[in-house]
């Protein structure tokens, strides 16, 4: 709060990408906005005898550009993942947090399976030969929290830090979580967003076994089609997505540049099934009601949502379903996009990537689009900028996570403009 008594304002001030599409959130928005997918044959993990071969994968990764050598080695990947995109943030907001008082600095990242990789790794040497050949960091590589707790360790943050973990809704939740502990006064900075790696044989084949994932094999880059007749299950992805959050107050007395603002934030439940999103959508309905509500702004104000959009037959259905329920005839007007179409799913980082994507619309006046949409499902029949990116006028934006156990979050963002500047 404010000396009036106001809820203080949460801005953005930097962002950090580490994506299928690149090492940085330039090569992340060029390879978005141009339509670019960065789906191909995975090779992080044996797909022989999985109907799926494909994902989105951070390519030519390499955590000594953040770490040494020897903290890399202790660090699962999501973690690594997630201290990259934390070190483009930083510099992207010209953040000196040895200069701040560290312990109004604060972190809140998102994250579904934690340590997957490093737990598949570690299993194999249990199974093959005993608990005692495996590593004395695995309990602290495999956490949840430990991508939040090493982010905190690392760049000497040492305010409040938390982890969200609500499957795919995660990151989304993280950033709102964040903005709200901006709100109350209870941190200046906020590092928050959401990292994942899970592409490996105990991820790919456990959603797999769901039937969850596309089986277009021969058409990597057409594989993931959100709202089109033909998609077939969604594409695994990995990735970080993090953000800078600041009090703005503080944000303007610094000087840099504000990128958007968080205007309003929701959650709900479907509280009606472990996977599958609920038949009439109501769930979703609310949430994105409550992010209007928390910000006070009508449906009728949204330029833009940036959807959960998975390419999974029920979700791009019911979501456009939830989108019409909350908007009303207003929903014809908004565009919408999915940009997992380009990314794959990221799971619990894909709120990260998301927000930002968010923020960056509204910033450059720009609809990202979703590719892929070839054959228009009868079900799905708004305007989800098909194929091509498109300018726009843009003041708010909504971006949409849903995840397993019927857990939902959205964020409302709204384009910043400084008073200072106006004539």
């Amino acid at each position: 709060m404010d000396t009036n008594g106001r809820r203080n304002r949460a801005v953005i001030t930097g962002m950090g990408v580490l994506s299928c599409l690149g090492h940085s959130v330039d090569e992340y928005w060029d390879g978005l906005t141009s339509g670019t997918s960065g789906i191909a044959e995975l090779t992080l993990t044996n797909t022989e005898g999985y109907p799926c071969k494909i994902g989105g994968e951070v390519r030519d990764f390499n955590p000594t550009d953040y770490v040494d050598r020897k903290e890399s080695r202790r660090l699962a990947r999501f973690s690594q993942l997630a201290i990259g995109a934390t070190t483009e943030a930083i510099a992207d907001a010209g953040l000196d947090i040895s200069a701040e008082d560290p312990d109004r600095v604060a972190v809140l990242l998102g994250c579904g399976a934690g340590g997957l990789p490093e737990t598949d790794q570690q299993s194999r040497i249990l199974s093959r030969r005993h608990g005692m050949r495996m590593s004395p960091f695995f309990i602290p590589m495999m956490l949840v929290n430990m991508a939040a707790a090493n982010v905190s360790r690392i760049f000497g943050a040492t305010g409040y830090t938390n982890t969200c973990v609500t499957a795919c809704a995660a990151g989304t939740q993280a950033i709102g979580e964040a903005a709200e502990v901006i709100r109350r006064g209870a941190a200046d900075v906020m590092i928050a967003g959401g990292s994942e790696a899970a592409i490996t044989p105990m991820g790919v084949g456990g959603f797999a076994a769901m039937r969850a994932l596309s089986t277009r094999n021969d058409e990597p880059a057409r594989a993931s089609r959100p709202f089109d007749r033909e998609r077939d299950g969604f594409i695994i992805g990995e990735g970080a997505g993090v953000i800078i959050l600041e009090e703005l107050e503080r944000a303007r007395r610094r000087g840099v540049p504000i990128h958007a603002e968080v205007v309003g934030y929701g959650m709900s439940a479907d509280a009606y099934h472990v996977t599958a999103p609920a038949e009439d959508a109501n769930g979703a309905v609310r949430v994105m009601q409550a992010a209007l509500d928390d910000a006070g702004v009508e449906p009728s104000a949204v330029d833009y949502v940036n959807a959960h959009g998975t390419s999974t037959r029920y979700n791009d259905k019911l979501e456009t379903l939830a989108i019409k329920k909350c908007f009303g005839d207003h929903a014809r007007s908004l565009a919408i996009s999915s940009t997992k179409s380009m990314t794959g799913h990221l799971l619990g980082a894909a709120g990260g990537l998301e927000a930002g994507i968010a923020a960056l619309a509204v910033r450059d006046q720009v609809l990202p689009p979703t590719i892929n949409l070839e054959y228009p499902d009868p079900d799905c029949d708004l305007d989800y900028v098909p194929n091509r990116k498109r300018n726009a006028t843009l003041t708010y934006a909504l971006s949409n996570s849903f995840g397993f156990g019927g857990t939902n979050a959205s964020l409302l963002f709204k384009r910043y403009e400084d008073p200072q500047s106006a004539p």
